[in-house]
């Protein structure tokens, strides 16, 4: 039983009052004017501190005043609670936000915004983006940050407190999660070895002499003047990613991937043991690590900013960035690409602001942290712009070629191939090459730290007593599985593997998830209900705005983008293989199998619970009041009559 502590205070002229029990004794007799019974200092009768009382079912209790005048009556209710040890909590805010943002900015900050951005119209592309982002992405990250804050639990325990139906979402966003683990960490693992092959005078892909180049190959630098690029020129850089690290050339597709490539088998488990330190004790070593890996890429980013607007023709890639086309705003591809862009970007639905926000005081102003973080996410989106198109018109210049033929892929190649060549022909090249590559591993790392705590903490609440005190061998094998199932994606065609999830194991599953979760909290939970559990953790209620939008707006939103991934189902292609038709068929297998969760645990729930089937349908929407499960809470109500 936790400490409890009862502070009773009366008028001067009352000396004594009559103690009354409400289910069990409570105390024996009242103090004299003032005096506190307490056995500990400083906590309430939940062992929280009493400054930051946790949530309404986890607070110290509940008091009402009626009144504060002789003769009116004044209640005290106090819970007394048997808990395991008190709910970890952030060391200090700033590591809140540097993990909000560190997983909100990551690599596809990186390379997806610019290209995206100049792909749909340049500077016009940012009147649907921001429009996306007001409407549709900074509500849905508001209402996860707010949820996660008031209920205190992860992505699968939290719905018994808003819809016990619609548990199978949290299990679904697990799935997705390790999805995301499984090819997301590969990226870093390439960076990696990049980042080692930078140790040198000479970077190896500047050079055509290396065991692995072609006779295509064509080296030039900006000494080379007397080099001509064609057609059929490929870049030494382009060289060492496809056949040194990647090693595509030894597999013909999905069909047969090849062996494991040793080299990157050994970058990725590096990867996994820095990320298995970071994450094994909680949100408290994590939100530590994160004031370096959070801050190091903006530091970057400025550097090469600067750098990248000093390089001949950079102004020629800013122009092709920021050139307003406003005759695409017409087209429907726009508003899509900004509706997706900005979802993926703020990143709801993954469970990992559920997470970050569970570990909040109770009364922290989430709704200052939403606009704060979500405003960071997309002022870097801006800004990595800038530091893309820079390049990419340095580079045309030097090809003498137009920007849209340099920048004409995007993804991971945009940053292996073009921003790594780019760099090889910088001054100081060396230098340059290493912060890149040490950028991209800081980026992917955030994430990832992100990405496995939101699963780490749902499977501890949902599971305390089997979990809870096992918390540093749970991340050890959670570790593992990721480890494991990654080894697809380290293959000769470990390539295609990436790109296969990146389409079809993450976008839709994801995107459906959250439409159900919206729909639950704003129809089943009801906007009214959050709306108030809002103001009582912030002491104010959300707006008319943002009730709209969570009502009607966002579930609109997340259906525009649903109904045309369904209707234009996209061509996958990388480098110049095509994914057959059955591989399409096998991503969506993927898809469904982690979204399968949703329909089957409604099926599940409603056949366990007891009743007609009406009165189980009642009960599956129905939230479950607290102390219905988990531990017990013996609530004591004391009113003295004044």
């Amino acid at each position: 039983m936790n400490s409890s502590c009862l502070i009773t205070s009366y008028p001067p002229h009352e000396k004594e009052q009559e103690s009354q029990e409400n289910g069990r004794l409570v105390a024996d007799s009242i103090a004299e004017k003032g005096q506190k019974t307490c056995s500990g200092p400083g906590q309430v009768s939940n062992g929280y501190p009493s400054t930051s009382p946790q949530s309404p079912r986890d607070g110290a209790g509940a008091g009402t005043d009626r009144g504060s005048t002789p003769g009116t009556f004044r209640t005290l209710v106090v819970q007394q609670t048997s808990l395991d040890p008190p709910r970890e909590t952030w060391s200090k805010k700033m590591d809140f936000l540097l993990s909000v943002i560190g997983y909100a900015v990551d690599l596809g900050n990186v390379w997806r915004f610019p290209y995206i951005c100049y792909q749909n119209g340049g500077g016009a592309f940012l009147l649907p983006y921001l429009l996306m982002a007001v409407f549709g992405g900074v509500p849905l990250f508001y209402m996860e940050l707010a949820l996660g804050q008031f209920h205190r639990s992860g992505c699968i325990s939290i719905w018994k407190h808003i819809c016990p139906i619609f548990k199978g979402i949290g299990f679904a966003i697990c799935i997705i999660a390790l999805y995301i683990a499984f090819y997301y960490n590969t990226i870093m693992a390439w960076a990696l070895y990049y980042l080692l092959s930078s140790f040198r005078a000479t970077l190896p892909w500047t050079t055509c002499t290396n065991q692995w180049n072609t006779p295509n190959c064509t080296q030039y630098l900006s000494t080379d003047l007397n080099v001509s690029w064609t057609d059929n020129s490929i870049s030494p850089a382009e060289e060492f990613y496809i056949r040194q690290v990647l090693q595509v050339h030894l597999s013909p597709g999905l069909h047969q991937l090849g062996w494991v490539s040793w080299q990157l088998a050994l970058c990725l488990l590096f990867i996994f043991t820095v990320v298995y330190f970071s994450i094994w004790k909680g949100v408290k070593t994590s939100g530590k690590v994160v004031w370096v890996t959070a801050t190091f890429p903006y530091l970057v980013l400025l550097i090469l900013l600067i750098r990248g607007a000093t390089l001949p023709g950079a102004w020629r890639g800013v122009v092709f960035y920021l050139k307003p086309d406003w005759g695409k705003l017409l087209t429907t591809t726009v508003w899509l690409d900004a509706a997706a862009q900005i979802f993926f970007s703020l990143g709801p639905g993954f469970g990992v602001l559920l997470a970050f926000a569970s570990y909040n005081p109770f009364h922290n102003n989430c709704y200052k942290d939403a606009l704060i973080t979500s405003s960071v996410n997309c002022l870097t989106s801006f800004l990595s712009g800038f530091v893309i198109f820079t390049v990419l018109g340095y580079m045309a210049e030097m090809r003498q070629q137009r920007v849209e033929t340099v920048a004409k892929d995007a993804g991971p190649s945009l940053l292996f191939i073009i921003y790594a060549e780019a760099i090889a022909n910088m001054p100081a090249a060396t230098f340059f090459a290493i912060i890149f590559f040490l950028m991209i591993i800081m980026l992917g790392l955030d994430s990832t730290f992100a990405g496995l705590e939101g699963v780490i903490t749902a499977m501890l609440d949902e599971f305390p007593h089997l979990l809870a005190r096992r918390r540093e061998w749970f991340v050890l094998g959670l570790v593992c599985v990721c480890y494991l199932g990654a080894l697809s994606t380290l293959t000769y065609g470990g390539a295609f593997v990436v790109k296969l999830f990146e389409e079809y194991a993450t976008g839709p599953a994801v995107i459906t998830v959250v439409f159900l979760e919206v729909i639950a909290v704003s129809w089943f939970y009801g906007t009214t209900r959050f709306c108030n559990d809002v103001q009582l953790m912030l002491g104010f209620a959300p707006g008319v705005f943002w009730r709209v939008c969570w009502v009607a707006i966002c579930p609109c939103f997340l259906l525009f983008i649903i109904g045309s991934f369904l209707a234009f189902p996209p061509e996958v292609r990388l480098f110049d293989y095509l994914y057959p038709f059955w591989t399409t068929v096998l991503g969506y297998c993927i898809g469904v199998s982690s979204f399968i969760c949703v329909p089957s645990y409604m099926v599940y729930h409603l056949v366990t619970t007891k009743g007609t089937f009406k009165q189980r349908l009642l009960k599956s929407i129905t939230p479950e009041a607290p102390g219905s499960s988990g531990p017990q809470r013996d609530t004591i109500v004391i009113t003295n009559a004044v």
